[in-house]
This record gives structure tokens, C-alpha cells and sequence, in this order.
């Protein structure tokens, strides 16, 4: 990644009412997102442990990633994948247990971390990527909260289809 005024990190923190086992295995089918996560418009397999997904926020504007499995870790909880297309990157998932919980019904819960470090490629974004850049950002966190919305609601109904 070369150019700052390009680049975008997120970070966000999910705290959820389930196993830190239970919050990775729903993670780990990035196929079935779009399911419970209505940002994420299609994920189409290409070949194992690749990837091709359609993502809308609010802003009106389809981003099309190529996500490539880098790490896939149940034990340490970690799901890493390269990010190629009209963003590229890379972002990971860390699933650990909730020492502090948040009073839900389980015994401490869950913890979901995901990090994401990316530059925007499409040419209109890259305009766009600097004077936009307070957009862009709230489009992320408002597709965070709808994606910790749709987990919370699918770890409540288990991890059957809808």
C-alpha cells in the first residue's frame, strides 16, 4: 500500500452473547454471509479458499472484492484473507473468549475483533478517497453495526439455514 491518502484501517469490536467456538464457525462460512449480514450483497466461491463478493453500505456503490484465505486458525481463533479488487488488503477476524462478559446469559461470551487494512483501487473511489474519506468511514461503521446486528441474530437461532 503506498499512498496514505488511499489507505483506510478499520478496527471494530463485537462483544456476543456465544462461545468464542460458536462465533468462529459462523465466521468461517463467509459463503453464508450474506444471509445474515445484508451489506454483503453475494460471495460467489471461485476455487478453495477463494473467493468473490458483491459489499453496499448506504452510500450507493457496489464494491467487488477477490478475498484469498491467508489464515485459518480455529485454535487461536484467527481468520485472515487478502483483499483484491476495487480494494486491496488485507482483513482478519480474531475470535476470543469474554473474560469480562456483558451479562448476557452465557459465561462470559465472546469477542470478535475485525481489522482491516485496505487502499482503494477503483478510480472513482481514489477521487473520491480523500475529500469523501468522513463517508466512506461511516459507511464502514454503519455496515459494522448492521453485520454485529445480523451475528447476534443468527447465533440466536443457531447455526442452521434461515
Amino acid at each position: 500500500m503506498t499512498s496514505s491518502r488511499h489507505r483506510f484501517v478499520f478496527r471494530s469490536v463485537w462483544r456476543l452473547d456465544a462461545s468464542p467456538e460458536e462465533v468462529y464457525a459462523v465466521l468461517e462460512r463467509a459463503e453464508e454471509y450474506p444471509v445474515w449480514w445484508p451489506q454483503v450483497r453475494e460471495v460467489h466461491a471461485l476455487e478453495e479458499s477463494v473467493g468473490r463478493a458483491r459489499i453496499r453500505s448506504v452510500l450507493p456503490l457496489d464494491l467487488w472484492i477477490t478475498g484469498r484465505a491467508a489464515r485459518h486458525d480455529p485454535a487461536a481463533g484467527v481468520l485472515e484473507m487478502e483483499i483484491d479488487g476495487d480494494v486491496a488488503g488485507w482483513a482478519r477476524w480474531t475470535v476470543t473468549g469474554d473474560a469480562g462478559g456483558d451479562g448476557g446469559s452465557r459465561s462470559g461470551g465472546a469477542v470478535a475483533v475485525y481489522e482491516q487494512q485496505v487502499e482503494v483501487r477503483r478510480p472513482l473511489l481514489r477521487r473520491l478517497a480523500l475529500p469523501a474519506r468522513p463517508l466512506f468511514r461511516a459507511n464502514h461503521a454503519l455496515m459494522m453495526r448492521a453485520g454485529q446486528r445480523g451475528l447476534e441474530r443468527r447465533l440466536r437461532r443457531g447455526l442452521v439455514d434461515d
